[in-house]
């Protein structure tokens, strides 16, 4: 476990508090009134991406995924500290820092959270993802896939493998949870692990621990051979 707690000192400690002039706007902006699918203004975007439209925005080492929900707001599944550490939702409601986002994949907590979408794309080119062509899973109608991840919104507990951004959109969009980024990174990972390269260092390291340590016994002995063994196979 991580002790949560602290890291909330980073945050309470560094962080100001709201100016009079931003709640004013942030009042302002939550007694707009509504239009339809939970839309509350029509925006430049509306002219580019279409409600339901799966989003995607090239990071360093990532492709980060979100869902167009229509009225320059896009709804994305994001690792993040500050809802753990803090119920204040003004801070909550702020941009991800990278700081808030390093401590939320340490501490596997997330939200799915609606930001707008230049928050979303945090400086970055935006494209519509291509993903239709390429899979055989039927496409939700825009509206479903839209009202899916306006449901969705909230604290979820967060993996960076095994339920990511990606998962999210994948089941918004197509009803299934998948991520091609960690199947990547687990089939590179098996090349470079899993190699006959690999199995015969893990032989010679193993023989050359156990000459070191002079404990030759059944277990040291079957552990130097089981372990190249299974490498070996895998490989």
């Amino acid at each position: 476990m991580f002790p949560l707690p602290l890291f909330g000192l980073l945050f309470i400690s560094a962080s100001g508090f709201e100016p009079p002039a931003e709640k004013k706007k942030e009042k302002e902006s939550e007694e707009e009134p509504e239009c339809h699918g939970g839309e509350k203004r029509k925006s430049k975007y509306d002219t580019i991406f279409t409600r339901g439209d799966l989003l995607e925005v090239p990071r360093t080492l990532f492709i980060h995924f979100g869902i167009y929900l229509g009225g320059d707001r896009v709804a994305h599944f994001i690792p993040d500290i500050m809802p753990v550490i803090s119920s204040d939702q003004y801070r909550i409601s702020q941009m991800v820092s990278n700081t808030r986002l390093l401590l939320g994949v340490l501490a596997k907590c997330g939200s799915v959270r609606v930001d707008s979408v230049e928050d979303f794309a945090y400086g970055a080119d935006i494209r519509v993802n291509p993903m239709d062509k390429v899979l055989s899973h039927a496409v939700l109608k825009g509206e479903d896939v839209a009202r899916r991840a306006e449901k969705l919104e909230g604290e979820v507990p967060y993996s960076l493998l095994w339920y990511n951004c990606e998962h999210f959109v994948m089941y918004c969009r197509y009803g299934t949870v998948m991520s091609f980024q960690t199947f990547q990174f687990c089939k590179t990972m098996r090349k470079l692990l899993l190699s006959q390269r690999v199995a015969k260092s893990a032989a010679v390291l193993a023989l050359c621990w156990v000459l070191y340590l002079q404990a030759v016994s059944l277990c040291s002995v079957l552990l130097a051979v089981i372990l190249p063994f299974l490498i070996w196979m895998a490989s």
